[in-house]
């Protein structure tokens, strides 16, 4: 008889984290949604400790009917649906069971959303708000000039280290999804910045995090999420103001002033060109705005 379904789950997060070398925050979310599939499947079999032999596409299909009734997002029941393929399909490899039964049911529809970002005027007076006479204040001047100045990912920023920071060089190296580095340049803005956080703080350690909380350790996700959203809140109404705002903003002010979309694509780390393509939507938008208000037969 096979283990217990929670018991491969383990097995298959350690496996993200061991080989894969996953972020936490995707195993995390990973874990979430694995966990509520779970719970689902012991209720539906009546068996907390039911093995996954059992589980079909109908199973599948059932989950997701599930989910769409508690009135959840189709995003997230997308990120559900390729938690489980990813799942099963690690589950086939392992030959705990014979096909994947999530592998051939449609993935629902998604309207594509183009991103939030802040215009330049509003990235100037964001970035006059900070208190520089204060610790606190240099230090989030710094992580505001630096997601903005180079679009960098929250995880990029957070697990930046000392030694892959070149500011002579105006370079960083950070780690990117699936493990990858790439080199970022950093303009003088998020150069200064840094310099002055780094004059600011005490014990700074060679090889240790750039950017640290109390104690030294490195700064938390959810410390730079409400460091970002407090300034965002103070020059936009935009929805989004979570850190990844900044990054679309990087883009999209890149693509705005002429920057080639294949370099947007490298600085961004982006393994797709069609990922990147999502912010010429929105520099398209915006000629279609000049257009219809300046066009006298527009």
């Amino acid at each position: 008889m096979s283990a217990a379904l929670g018991v491969h789950i383990r097995t298959f997060l350690g496996h993200l984290k061991a080989e894969k070398n996953a972020s936490g925050h995707t195993i995390a979310a990973y874990a979430t949604d694995l966990r509520q599939f779970r719970e689902f499947y012991a209720k539906h079999t009546e068996d907390p400790e039911a093995d996954p032999s059992g589980i079909d596409h109908l199973t599948v299909r059932l989950f997701l009917g599930d989910l769409t009734g508690t009135g959840i997002g189709k995003r997230s029941v997308v990120r559900k649906l390729a938690a489980l393929r990813s799942f099963f399909r690690f589950l086939v490899r392992k030959k705990v069971i014979g096909v994947n039964p999530a592998a051939n049911i449609v993935t629902p529809k998604v309207p594509k959303t183009l991103p939030a970002f802040l215009d330049e005027p509003s990235v100037d007076r964001m970035m006059e708000l900070p208190d520089l006479s204060t610790r606190a204040g240099v230090r989030d001047r710094a992580i505001l000039e630096l997601l903005y100045g180079t679009g960098i990912r929250l995880g990029e920023l957070i697990g930046l280290t000392m030694p892959n920071l070149d500011l002579g060089g105006s370079m960083i190296k950070v780690r990117g999804k699936g493990s990858k580095d790439r080199i970022v340049p950093v303009g003088s803005r998020a150069a200064d910045a840094l310099r002055r956080y780094l004059g600011a703080r005490t014990g700074v350690l060679a090889r240790g995090p750039v950017f640290v909380g109390v104690g030294g350790a490195g700064l938390e996700r959810r410390s730079v999420y409400r460091i970002v959203r407090k300034y965002i809140s103070c020059v936009s109404d935009i929805e989004k103001r979570s850190p990844h705002v900044l990054r679309h903003t990087f883009a999209t002010h890149l693509l705005n002033n002429g920057a080639d979309l294949r370099a947007v694509k490298e600085l961004l780390g982006h393994e797709s060109l069609t990922t990147t393509q999502l912010y010429t939507h929105v520099t398209v938008e915006k000629l279609k705005r000049v257009y219809h208000q300046a066009h006298p037969r527009a």
